[in-house]
């Protein structure tokens, strides 16, 4: 007995000794020594960060290709990655439902947290009888390109040798977000409908920005289920205001909004809130402003836009 309490303890010894070793060593962001080493919680603080540090920075996105970031956890890999690194790119306003928690432990080490969205965030909705903050910022241009500024002062701020370089990127990224503006406004100002319906509700500031109305099936957290009286009533209202398309996204399943387009004879159609891109739209050449292109071209055939 005693000398299997021997083994058992030399064993967990031996175990905590090698996760210390494995928690310490640099991540693999580590490796092109003289970059920033950035961690980015999900696809569009990735592109950001990328398009922003250009070559004095690594960036990896923590959120595989193709996963949901609303439900996505990181992995023990993903947090010493973090730990790693010498920054940490995040939404905020709950988009990372880990955020808060990983970045309060990072307090007093040197991680630079940069929250993108903090004090952005002020469209409100009720989600199972609580008042939520919608997080998706980003599917603004006009806040998407503050979102950019915060990443761009907090590079110049890690690395100021590069801080000219940060803030040439991070205003070629401010104008092509201009110019994403400037085709939704001229896209969007002569459209026969205003409402749109929506799987989850992703695209309030979108919606605000460009005089819309968002329906949304679901509320802010894409998982939600909608009770049979609302989705009866959302099913009224389609049928009333013979609402032709009902938008879904590719990272869900499109099961609600099939049914709802089934239910009132509408078609179906993509508006993607860019949570992520997958494995084959990357390899495609895809990124934000190509995805947000298609959403333009979407909301204009399914508003009746001249």
């Amino acid at each position: 007995m005693k000398r299997f309490i021997y083994l058992a303890v030399l064993a967990a010894l031996v175990i905590a000794g090698v996760v210390a070793l494995w928690r310490n060593a640099p991540g693999p962001a580590a490796v092109s020594s003289g970059k920033l080493r950035v961690t980015a919680s999900f696809y569009p603080m990735y592109y950001f960060a990328s398009m922003v540090g250009g070559p004095y920075a690594d960036v990896t996105d923590i959120t595989p290709a193709g996963a949901e970031p609303h439900d996505y956890e990181p992995t023990p890999q993903d947090i010493v990655r973090i730990e790693t690194s010498d920054i940490l790119v995040l939404n905020g306003n709950l988009l990372e439902p880990w955020g808060d928690r990983v970045a309060a432990e990072l307090v007093g080490t040197p991680v630079r947290v940069i929250v993108a969205g903090q004090g952005l965030a002020d469209e409100k909705l009720t989600e199972n009888g609580a008042s939520v903050t919608d997080p998706h910022i980003w599917l603004d241009p006009v806040l998407a390109k503050q979102e950019v500024q915060r990443i761009a002062d907090g590079f110049v701020a890690a690395d100021p040798a590069h801080g000219a370089a940060y803030q040439a990127n991070a205003k070629m990224v401010e104008n092509a977000l201009d110019t994403l503006d400037r085709k939704f406004q001229a896209g969007l100002n002569s459209c026969a409908r205003t409402d749109f319906v929506t799987s989850h509700a992703a695209f309030g500031y979108l919606a605000s920005q460009y005089g819309l109305n968002q329906i949304a099936i679901t509320g802010v957290s894409p998982d939600q289920e909608p009770s049979t009286q609302a989705l009866a009533a959302l099913t009224q209202l389609v049928k009333q205001n013979n609402i032709r398309y009902i938008f879904f996204e590719r990272l869900i399943s499109p099961k609600l909004a099939d049914t709802l387009a089934q239910e009132t004879g509408a078609q179906t159609l993509v508006l993607d809130p860019i949570e992520g891109l997958t494995a084959s739209d990357l390899a495609q050449g895809k990124d934000y402003v190509t995805q947000m292109e298609m959403n333009l071209q979407n909301l204009r055939l399914a508003l009746s836009c001249r």
